[in-house]
């Protein structure tokens, strides 16, 4: 798992170097479409620079918590934070450490659910690891470049041929087109979503009238109605 680790680095290493050569590593080349914007990259998205940011902290102290509880959970386990919620995935060597995992998580301020995707499985090797990055990228490439999905609303995680997604859909067409995307990569063995759907406006581009402006800031709900309290999971045909 170490090894695989290197590789996401060395692939991301390789997509800030896209700017000064187009001609690269195709890994490189789907990812810095996603990174280049910035903050303007963030802002597009339904939760927003603000919302950006405190999944970043979310995800900063679920690895802290897990490196004083146990430093394996955070060398073989991967987070994804979308707006408070959650996402585990990895492969741990027995159930006691993916349990552990997951409480360890929930305990930490700011998490409003968890969804537990860790198999109790040997670790994937590196083989098996790129391939999984190749189809992460394939299917970031196809939401990029699909003018019916807001692809920033998206957060693609690949383990052993199960790709999981979660975010937020402007509609519940949306998100089948999102899935459909998914599942026409080569080696997908099942698509497992978790997003949520919100219609409308994004919630960070709405306007915060004076009354809301200086009411004291609510307390998030540990699970939000909107939030999918389980996956939903699509084989792939």
């Amino acid at each position: 798992m170490a090894m695989c680790r290197l590789h996401r680095i060395f692939c991301s290493v390789l997509t800030l170097a896209l700017p000064i050569a187009l001609g690269g590593c195709p890994l490189a080349i789907v990812s810095g479409l996603g990174a280049a914007g910035g903050a303007g990259y963030a802002a597009n998205q339904e939760r927003g620079v603000g919302g950006t940011f405190d999944d970043v902290g979310t995800k900063t102290s679920i690895q802290n918590a897990w490196l004083q509880v146990n430093p394996l959970m955070q060398r073989d386990f991967d987070i994804t934070v979308y707006q408070g919620r959650v996402l585990l995935t990895g492969m741990s060597p027995n159930p006691e450490l993916k349990a552990q995992a997951k409480q360890t998580a929930a305990q930490v301020p700011g998490v409003r659910v968890v969804y537990d995707e860790i198999e109790v499985a040997p670790s994937e090797g590196v083989g098996q690891s790129t391939k999984d990055t190749w189809i992460s990228t394939q299917i970031r490439s196809k939401l990029t470049f699909d003018g019916q999905v807001r692809s920033v609303n998206y957060t693609i995680e690949t383990v052993n041929g199960s790709v999981y997604v979660i975010g937020s859909a402007r509609s519940q067409a949306e998100l089948d087109r999102v899935t459909e995307d998914a599942r026409s990569v080569a080696s997908v063995k099942r698509v497992v979503s978790y997003v949520e759907i919100r219609p409308g406006e994004p919630v960070a581009a709405q306007p915060v009238t004076p009354a809301q402006a200086s009411a004291p800031r609510a307390e998030a709900p540990d699970a939000p109605a909107a939030a999918p309290a389980t996956a939903v999971e699509v084989q792939k045909l």
